[in-house]
């Protein structure tokens, strides 16, 4: 293992890989990076898939069997991504036991064309823990307020859920309540609580990238001050709310029941500002009970550079509130913001999900006769 990336989860802090591909799975690079790398999750997105099935051959045989057997296009795509999480999930079953289900988690997402239509959301979050049919399957839900009631609906069906398109503290905190409610319908019902597992996925660079543009407007020596700090700030007070919730009366007596803690995972960790050092948002978010997801570059990095230096998180608070009350002061509103990365958030899922679409269908089109059709 690496002495970084052993530190990194020593802190308790889980690295997921946020990518996932046939090849992949196939090469046995996956494995690799789970016994070499402390991998112990994988995240995937409409776009890792696009990618995936453009650019290999791993698909072809796949897409013969799906254009001889005349399927839709949606079943093409469904068929063709539940294979690879099917799999990926198998790969990654001896963490789930060895994690006692914590890790060893995959997670496939629903139709973002869906993101504002909540009992559609909740039927293909059941068609798709049906679908995959293994237990450490995570079904991403978008955390929208149509998500929600989702949310909550599939985590009191046992449904393990990976929310989605986090980005603002009071979406998050709405985030807890959905699935703590969900947790205390499960338990009326019935289920049993241990089985099920939660993540919910607090976006981070994107904040800094729609923060930074409003600072640069303003031009000041304030303003300029603030770049990139805005995404760990909000991330931080992010945990300080998860801490709240994690010692409150409400999640004791779920607890005591066998209930499992929703845990915050940081999304988007890559940095999108070549001139920060490239795993700022690795390790500024050290706190124990999180995951961290993210590229193999981001991984590479952290293995060869990064400094461990313990938890980064809960002794900042009264700095990450300062930051946020800065920006404000400043008369950058930080609702604004929030409140467009979600909405380029959700447009960005769409049109990632469409360009799956077309990527399938292309393959589809192609000579079910001729070996390699799928690129």
């Amino acid at each position: 293992m690496n002495d970084r990336l052993q530190a990194l989860s020593d802190q308790g802090v889980s690295v997921w890989l946020d990518d996932i591909s046939r090849d992949r799975l196939k090469s046995g690079n996956l494995a690799d990076l789970i016994e070499h790398s402390n991998v112990v999750g994988v995240t995937s997105n409409p776009t890792i898939f696009a990618k995936a099935v453009s650019d290999a051959d791993d698909y072809a045989d796949q897409v013969k069997d799906l254009q001889l057997r005349e399927v839709s296009l949606e079943e093409a795509v469904r068929a063709i991504t539940t294979f690879d999480v099917r799999w990926a999930c198998d790969t990654m079953r001896d963490v789930y036991d060895r994690t006692g289900g914590l890790d060893g988690r995959v997670s496939i997402e629903v139709d973002p064309g869906l993101a504002y239509r909540t009992d559609a959301t909740i039927a293909e979050a059941r068609a798709l823990w049906w679908l995959v049919d293994r237990a450490n399957v995570f079904i991403k839900i978008p955390a929208t307020e149509a998500g929600l009631p989702a949310i909550t609906a599939a985590t009191a069906e046992g449904i393990c859920v990976n929310v989605t398109l986090v980005f603002s503290i009071e979406r998050y905190k709405a985030v807890m309540d959905a699935y703590l409610t969900g947790m205390e319908q499960a338990k009326a019902a019935g289920v049993d609580l241990s089985t099920i597992h939660s993540v919910a996925s607090f976006f981070v660079s994107r904040i800094d990238t729609e923060a930074d543009k409003r600072l640069d407007e303003i031009g000041s020596a304030e303003a300029r001050s603030l770049r990139s700090k805005v995404a760990i700030a909000n991330a931080r007070l992010a945990y300080r709310a998860y801490e709240e919730v994690a010692s409150s009366d409400r999640w004791a007596a779920l607890e005591a029941a066998g209930a499992n803690k929703q845990r915050p995972l940081w999304a988007s960790t890559s940095v999108k500002d070549p001139d920060l050092p490239d795993t700022m948002y690795v390790t500024e978010l050290v706190a124990p009970g999180t995951v961290n997801t993210m590229p193999e570059s981001t991984i590479e990095a952290t293995a060869d550079h990064a400094e461990i230096t313990g938890d980064t998180v809960t002794s900042s608070y009264d700095d990450a509130q300062a930051v946020l009350d800065q920006l404000e002061r400043l008369g950058v509103s930080y609702d604004e913001i929030v409140k467009a990365v979600e909405d380029e958030g959700v447009e960005k899922f769409e049109k990632s999900w469409q360009e799956l679409l077309d990527t399938v269908h292309a393959a589809l089109e192609g000579d079910p006769q001729v070996e390699g059709s799928a690129k």
